[in-house]
């Protein structure tokens, strides 16, 4: 359930992110802001279902998982291909994630 919350996470965030990045940056429709915001609810939402003891440790592991997916969307949205710096940052930033969630915790 973790993984997929994180990426719907990401792709809800990201969504939302762009779509005041449209109206903003690019002269679309101020209504472009209301499924921005229904997105960046539902960003907040599927946080919560991360199978997780504390916030903190939630949000810094997602962080990795966001920089992957704001790749992706990139690539997949905007068209322009990641380059080997951009893959190579994000694969730093997901071993992070994965030392976050997965590490032996003391008791």
């Amino acid at each position: 359930m973790t993984a997929f919350a994180y990426i719907g996470a990401a792709l809800a965030e990201i969504a939302g992110c762009f779509a005041f990045w449209a109206w903003l940056r690019m002269d679309k429709s101020v209504w472009w802001v209301v499924p921005g915001i229904a997105s960046l609810a539902l960003f907040a939402y599927l946080l919560t279902l991360v199978e997780a003891d504390h916030a903190g440790r939630t949000y810094a592991a997602y962080g990795g998982v966001y920089i992957a997916a704001a790749l992706l969307w990139l690539w997949a949205v905007e068209g322009a291909k990641p380059d080997r710096w951009d893959l190579i940052g994000a694969a730093v930033c997901l071993g992070g994630a994965a030392i976050i969630l997965f590490g032996p915790r003391g008791g």
